[in-house]
């Protein structure tokens, strides 16, 4: 089932960084969920027809032809001899979910044109070739991004939406037969083209180093579904975008290369799930090149160091893809991660099924409090124009938010914007808000983001195109206040449907108090008021880093975790063995028996998901130089120690947050307290030391081990762990 990939897969040769964790081929289940499965996407509508696959190839000649005419005409109106004129060219080449073969119906094309030398971006693309496309009725919605990270040209060409990057060679001449995945390419290149051939560069890479391009492609179909169904799919909001989960897609081909899309989707799962992040995610070794540009590398580059869920891409210079990714936008994909994996095991257990899987997020049932954002313009040009430019910021919202309230104040933004049909050239955007969890709530605690909530508002209204009409603003609203317009069809539904998230919910409760198991009769109004619980969930998976159990017997230490190594040769199909760096390393066996064959796969993740690709890194979030201000990282601030009041200073009023009391300030942020136990999230790993000392808490962060241990076992972590 499904063409194989290169030539070269069938010779043996390993891809990727490591071994595979398993070899086993499909089973008769894996077949019948993998057919499942296919039919499910076929009947999402996510496979577009023939006739719009047709018009897109016919877009794509005539875009080509487009840009052989621009580069004559440009090389005409420099002077160049008629002969250079003659041989003049620029090529037109895809990259993105295009070329990798997963888009859908009414997905845009990423393209890129190659040009010489001589035709430079700022006057002659973003200039003549502009004006070009102007001036065709075919062309419409035309919108050029001169100033973004990579500057591109939005356009929809007979209804085909088309981004369109520019990279400038340092050729006279380009060939027909360019081959963009050689280095010398790059050769005198500027960051711009650089960054823009990376693109082509990549998405070909990662075809070469997966197993099987069919079933990535209809495993990679399957996970950007499910991220956007589960709102973890937008790169620009902090989350990832198609190539992050590629890449992660690609990853998991390469680690289980004969298995079925059902079994690549499950190990997904099983294995992101477990992933030990910052350590990167990678398809191959990371090369130095002979360009000497600038590559991932936290030993030498600080700013690598603060990468919260580094995904590297595979083509020189390789790169960190998901550098947006925050403290709270990492916490919600860990807690999908975790739920993706719970519903497969329920499937295989035939109590779930692909359904379950793809539920829609309940964003609006999943917090008491949100942050409203809402823009305008005076048409629509403007409109999309302050739109892109919004939504390149709102990241910033949220990591100014987690840094001004050191983590105790989560965000969640939506990735989707919303219409008010009654108001013309106007969206919104919402962020749903939370106290961290597991942290106790003291009295007359609040936070008070007023003054972050300026300071967003002043980053974004110095944007050098700003007209007439462009204005945003941010408010505070309750969950029983959202406005109807976000909702399908304009109507606020009258109860949350029962989901997987709201059953999970309720066993999460029942597992956290085991004394409420033993009451089989209760009064009307505690009915009443477990199911007002129930219709507001919030599942709140935590991650955990918890401390390592105190061995009885001599250990050998895997990756960040400790294991006895009595154990290891009982356990059936496992193998220790050196990985040729003087590391203990592991292999799946060939043919080994089925017995704790999920104990040994756990095992295997670990390994590979454990080692840390550098001794030691900083883990806390970088805020880009225009955010405003650093505080000090070798001051712990009084407010994080006391943090009875986080003072901050808008439309927004004071959020605030009391033990059991509401705040008469229709701005207020009211939340309950958290469950009063020791958890730890990856946003709390802060560059200092910190104790919690109080009633309820005490504990001690470790640098090196980067978790929490209670105050029992702090001789043992240093000792040991360390």
């Amino acid at each position: 089932m499904g063409s194989s990939g290169a030539g070269h897969r069938g010779s043996g040769q390993r891809l990727g960084i490591t071994d595979p964790i398993s070899l086993s081929g499909p089973t008769e289940y894996d077949v019948m969920k993998t057919l499942e499965l296919e039919k499910f996407l076929q009947e999402a509508g996510l496979y577009e027809s023939q006739e719009e696959s047709l018009n897109r190839e016919e877009v794509l000649g005539r875009l080509d032809q487009i840009v052989k005419m621009w580069i004559k005409s440009i090389t005409r109106a420099k002077g160049l001899d008629e002969q250079l004129v003659q041989e003049a060219n620029a090529k037109i080449f895809t990259f993105g979910s295009y070329r990798l073969g997963v888009h859908g119906p009414g997905a845009d094309i990423d393209t890129l044109c190659v040009g010489p030398r001589h035709a430079t971006r700022e006057e002659d693309f973003f200039g003549e070739l502009h004006r070009m496309l102007s001036e065709m009725s075919e062309v419409s919605e035309l919108h050029p991004v001169p100033d973004a990270h990579v500057p591109v040209l939005k356009f929809k060409f007979s209804g085909v939406s088309i981004d369109l990057l520019y990279a400038k060679l340092s050729l006279f001449v380009i060939p027909e037969d360019l081959d963009v995945s050689q280095d010398s390419i790059l050769q005198n290149a500027d960051e711009q083209t650089v960054r823009s051939l990376n693109g082509c560069r990549v998405t070909d890479q990662i075809l070469r180093l997966v197993p099987n391009i069919q079933n990535f492609r209809t495993t990679l179909r399957c996970m950007r579904y499910w991220a956007k169904r589960r709102g973890v799919y937008s790169n620009v909001a902090g989350f990832l975008g198609g190539i992050n989960w590629a890449l992660l897609v690609a990853r998991i081909c390469q680690l289980y290369p004969n298995a079925l899309p059902n079994m690549l989707v499950s190990r997904f799962f099983r294995v992101y799930t477990q992933w030990r992040w910052p350590n990167p995610v990678l398809l191959c070794e990371i090369e130095e090149g002979s360009l000497g540009l600038q590559i991932w590398d936290p030993r030498r580059n600080p700013k690598d160091r603060y990468h919260l869920m580094p995904i590297i891409t595979p083509a020189y210079p390789c790169m960190n893809s998901s550098y947006n990714v925050s403290s709270s936008t990492l916490r919600i994909m860990s807690e999908e991660f975790q739920r993706g994996n719970d519903i497969c095991e329920a499937m295989e257990a035939n109590r779930a099924d692909w359904n379950t899987m793809f539920e829609p997020y309940a964003f609006f049932d999943a917090y008491r409090n949100y942050l409203q954002i809402d823009i305008s313009a005076s048409n629509a040009d403007d409109l999309r124009s302050w739109k892109g430019w919004v939504e390149s910021r709102l990241r910033q919202l949220t990591l100014k938010i987690e840094r001004h309230t050191y983590n105790m104040l989560q965000c969640h933004p939506c990735p989707c914007d919303f219409t008010d049909k009654s108001r013309p050239f106007h969206c919104s955007y919402f962020m749903g808000l939370q106290r961290k969890q597991g942290v106790p709530v003291n009295e007359g605690e609040q936070f008070d983001i007023r003054l972050t909530v300026d300071e967003f508002k002043h980053a974004v209204n110095i944007y050098t195109m700003k007209k007439s009409g462009m204005e945003i603003y941010v408010s505070h609203v309750r969950r029983k206040n959202i406005p109807n317009f976000v909702f399908p069809g304009g109507v606020r539904p009258s109860r949350p449907k029962s989901t997987w998230d709201m059953r999970r919910a309720t066993e999460l409760r029942m597992e956290r108090s085991p004394e409420s198991k033993a009451v089989l009769n209760v009064s009307a109004e505690d009915g009443n008021k477990r199911r007002r619980e129930d219709s507001d969930p919030n599942p709140g998976y935590p991650i955990r880093v918890g401390c390592p159990p105190a061995p009885s017997l001599e250990v050998a230490e895997v990756g960040l975790t400790t294991v006895s190594t009595a154990s290891l040769p009982s356990i059936k199909g496992y193998e220790l063995h050196d990985n040729g760096v003087g590391e203990l390393g592991t292999r799946m066996v060939e043919n080994a028996g089925s017995e704790n064959s999920k104990e040994v796969e756990n095992l295997a993740i670990e390994k590979i998901s454990a080692v840390p690709y550098v001794e030691s890194q900083s883990l806390t979030e970088e805020l880009e130089s225009d955010v405003g201000y650093k505080n000090d990282p070798n001051e712990i601030p009084k407010s994080a120690k006391n943090s009875n009041f986080v003072s901050l200073t808008s439309d927004v009023g004071a959020l605030s947050t009391s033990s059991g009391k509401v705040s008469n300030s229709p701005a207020s942020l009211c939340m309950e307290p958290g469950p009063e136990e020791l958890e730890v999230w990856l946003d709390d790993l802060l560059p200092f030391v910190v104790f919690h000392l109080s009633e309820q808490i005490c504990s001690c962060y470790c640098l090196r081990c980067t978790c929490f241990l209670h105050v029992d076992f702090l001789f043992y972590l240093f000792r040991e762990a360390c």
